[in-house]
């Protein structure tokens, strides 16, 4: 059976979570810091924090973002495995893609992401927030083995219905919702590879 493996964007393969980084650039850090703690652990709902947050950071250029997230550090050995295996990996990101995309680029996979209309380089309105299962149950229809990699709460659902869950602690602790589903819970980035590798 065929593998894909979907892995969550911000703090999994990025070693830094890309709205506070946005944020501290253009001096509106507090607000989005605190917000995005509370939802990493699982105290707001993702829906209503990344709505506040893209108000927020909606009135930033989006060209400017998007340079700004083009210089994200990666977990480079993680990247490697994803650049190595471009037809079997996937990105998977509650995040808007116009922000993303320099970011998405230097992974050279497929990805799925929210979306937004974009006028005046500012992010008018958000249309679609991803829901990330839907992309796991896509390709379990196609008849993929589907291997999710996340940290968040927002990929609790998609951990749980994937074949395999792996919950990652690499930038920070994993939520509790995502260790209830996880089948692997990994802390250490060479960890994760071997694993992938395994599963590959």
């Amino acid at each position: 059976m065929r593998t894909k493996f979907l892995f969550d964007l911000d703090g999994t393969v990025t070693s830094v979570e890309t709205l506070p980084l946005i944020a501290c650039a253009f001096h509106i850090e507090q607000q989005i810091a605190d917000l995005t703690a509370r939802t990493v652990r699982g105290d707001v709902p993702f829906i209503d924090s990344f709505i506040q947050r893209v108000q927020i950071l909606g009135e930033l250029p989006v060209s400017q973002i998007s340079d700004l997230l083009s210089t994200a550090p990666l977990y480079e050995n993680l990247a490697n495995f994803i650049r190595r295996h471009p037809e079997s990996c996937c990105i998977v990101t509650g995040n808007i893609l116009d922000w993303c995309a320099k970011l998405l680029n230097r992974l050279n996979c497929e990805s799925y992401g929210s979306s937004a209309i974009i006028e005046g380089d500012k992010v008018k309105k958000l249309c679609r927030i991803l829901k990330k299962e839907d992309i796991v149950k896509k390709y379990i229809d196609e008849g993929f083995r589907v291997v999710f990699i996340g940290d968040g709460n927002n990929d609790a659902e998609a951990m749980r219905i994937a074949d395999v869950a792996i919950a990652t602690g690499l930038t920070h602790y994993p939520a509790k919702s995502v260790l209830t589903v996880a089948d692997y819970v990994i802390f250490n980035e060479k960890a994760l590879c071997r694993i992938l590798n395994q599963l590959f």
